[in-house]
C-alpha cells in the first residue's frame, strides 16, 4: 500500500475527540462538572424507578444512567430520547454526570438493588455486576423480541450470555509518522511483523532521540497490555481466552506474539521508559515526532493535530503474522449499554436498547460521538469528519472489533500481572515465553474463580 493512495482514499472517503478502553481513555470523561436532565419534565438523580405503572408504555418513565450525555454535544441525547417518547410512549428519565461519577453512582446501586433501569457499562465492570446479579440477561431479552443479534458488531458476554451490548466503539488503530519513514527511504507501509520490524530498525536513531514503535506499560496504567499488546494477537486473529476463560498456555499464537514483542525490544527499536510510561506519554512522544509507529485511541486524532499541527502522519492497521490470510480485527472500547435485574420494566427497557441500537440512531449516535456504530447495518455521514478519521473507518468495517478484558474479572489487575511478568522475560529473570505465560495463566485462574 503506498503513502500517496493512502492519502487519495482518506480524501476521497471524507473520534476525534473522545476515547478513553479504560478499559480505557474513551470512557473517561475530562468534565468536573455534573448534571441531571430529563426528557420529561421532571428529574431526579436518584437511581430508583419512577414508572408509575406498568400496565402500558405511556405509563412507564424508564431511568437511564450514563456518562454519555456530559461528553456528547448538548442536547443531542435528549432529543435522542425525546423522538423514543415519541415512537413508543415510554418515556426516558436522563441520570448524567461524568464518567467516575457515574461508575460509582452504578456501583453503588448494583450493591444495595436500586440500580437505574437502563445504565450505561464500561465492559471491564460487567463481570462483577453478573456475579451480583445486577444485571439482566441480555440473551433472555432478544430471545424474547426476536431480536437479530447478528446485526450488532460485538456483544459482551459472561458464560456464554450477554450482558452488555456496545452502542458505539472507539477504535485503536496504529499511527504512523510518515516524514521518519520517508527519511529512512520506506516507501510501503508494512503489513507483516516481519516488515515492520524491519521498518522500526531502519527508523531508529538514537542519537536523534527516535525509535521505531512505542508502548506504555506502567503500573499504575497497564492498559498498554490490552492496546499496544495484546492486539499483536487480535490482529491475526489470535486470542487470549477460550469459552470465556484464560487460554495462555498451549496457545501457539499468544507464545509467538510475547516472542515478536520482545524481539522488538531486543532489537532497541522501543521508544525507551516503557514500564513508567503513559498512555498520554505515548501519545506525546508520537505528538512530537520521536517514534514512527503507535498504537493508540482515535480520539487522540484531534489532539495530535492541534498539538503539532506540521506532523505528517496516517493512520493503519496493526500488521499481520507473516502469511495470515484470515480476517483481522481491531482493538475497541466503546460505550456499553445494559438493563438492571431489579427493574420491573425489561421489556420497555429492551424497546430503548433496540431502538438505540437501529441503523439510523445508531448512525446518528456515532457521528455524534466521534465514534462507530455498534449496528453493523448503520451508515453513519462522516463527510464532515477529519480524511482519517473516515478512513480509519473504512478499516474498522473489514475487521471485526475485540476487546478481550471487556466481561472478564478484575480486568486490570490481569493486565498488570501479564505486564509484570512480561518485564521479567525482558530483562532475562524468566527463561521462557511458555515458563512466563504459565505463570501468568496461573495468576490469571485465581480471578475467574
Amino acid at each position: 500500500m503506498k503513502f500517496k493512495s493512502i492519502a487519495k482514499k482518506s480524501l476521497a472517503a471524507a473520534l476525534s475527540g473522545l476515547m478513553v478502553l479504560g478499559i480505557t481513555a474513551c470512557s473517561n470523561s475530562s468534565s468536573s462538572s455534573s448534571s441531571t436532565s430529563s426528557s420529561s419534565p421532571t428529574s431526579s438523580s436518584s437511581p430508583t424507578s419512577t414508572s408509575t405503572s406498568s400496565s402500558g408504555s405511556s405509563n412507564v418513565t424508564l431511568q437511564f444512567q450514563q456518562w454519555w450525555e456530559e461528553e456528547l454535544p448538548t442536547g443531542d441525547l435528549a432529543k435522542i430520547c425525546d423522538n423514543f417518547t415519541q415512537e413508543t410512549g415510554i418515556k426516558i428519565k436522563l441520570l448524567s454526570n461524568p464518567y467516575a461519577d457515574t461508575e460509582t453512582q452504578i456501583a453503588a446501586g448494583a450493591a444495595t438493588g436500586t440500580m437505574a433501569d437502563v445504565v450505561g457499562l464500561d465492559g471491564s465492570w460487567v463481570y462483577d455486576f453478573v456475579k451480583q446479579g445486577a444485571i439482566s440477561n441480555l440473551t433472555d431479552l432478544m430471545s424474547k423480541d426476536s431480536y437479530d443479534s447478528s446485526q450488532l458488531s460485538s456483544q459482551v458476554q459472561v458464560n456464554g450470555s450477554t450482558y452488555m451490548i456496545p452502542v458505539v466503539n472507539f477504535a485503536y488503530p496504529m499511527y504512523v509518522n510518515l516524514d521518519l519513514l520517508k527519511q529512512a527511504g520506506i516507501t510501503d507501509l508494512p503489513q507483516t511483523q516481519s516488515q515492520f520490524k524491519k521498518d522500526c530498525l531502519a527508523v531508529t536513531n538514537k542519537n536523534k532521540n527516535v525509535s521505531g514503535w512505542i508502548i506504555e506499560m506502567s503500573d499504575s496504567a497497564p492498559s498498554g497490555i490490552q492496546n499496544c499488546f495484546m492486539s499483536w494477537l487480535w490482529a491475526s486473529g489470535g486470542r487470549m481466552l477460550k469459552d470465556g476463560k484464560p487460554n495462555l498456555t498451549n496457545n501457539d499464537a499468544m507464545t509467538k506474539t510475547v516472542d515478536y514483542v520482545k524481539s522488538l525490544f531486543d532489537a532497541g527499536v522501543v521508544a525507551p521508559g516503557a514500564t513508567s510510561m503513559s498512555e498520554a506519554d505515548m501519545t506525546e512522544d508520537f505528538t512530537n515526532g520521536r517514534v514512527a509507529f503507535m498504537t493508540d485511541s482515535l480520539a487522540h486524532l484531534t489532539t495530535i493535530k492541534k498539538e503539532n499541527p506540521k506532523l505528517n502522519f496516517t493512520i493503519m492497521n496493526v500488521p499481520k503474522v507473516d502469511g495470515y490470510t484470515g480476517k483481522s480485527a481491531m482493538d475497541v472500547a466503546n460505550w456499553g449499554i445494559g438493563v438492571s435485574s431489579n427493574t420491573s420494566h425489561k421489556a420497555e427497557a429492551m424497546k430503548f436498547i433496540e431502538y438505540l441500537m437501529s441503523p439510523e440512531v445508531n448512525a446518528e449516535m456515532a457521528v455524534d460521538a466521534d465514534a462507530f456504530p455498534g449496528n453493523t447495518k448503520a451508515s453513519p455521514d462522516y463527510s464532515k469528519a477529519d480524511p482519517l478519521f473516515a478512513s480509519t473507518y473504512n478499516i474498522f468495517k473489514s475487521d471485526d472489533a475485540v476487546n478481550e478484558f471487556t466481561g472478564i474479572p478484575t480486568s486490570e489487575d490481569l493486565m498488570r500481572s501479564f505486564s509484570k511478568q512480561f518485564q521479567l522475560y525482558l530483562n532475562g529473570k524468566v527463561s521462557s515465553a511458555n515458563d512466563m505465560l504459565a505463570t501468568v495463566q496461573g495468576e490469571w485462574e485465581k480471578a475467574f474463580k
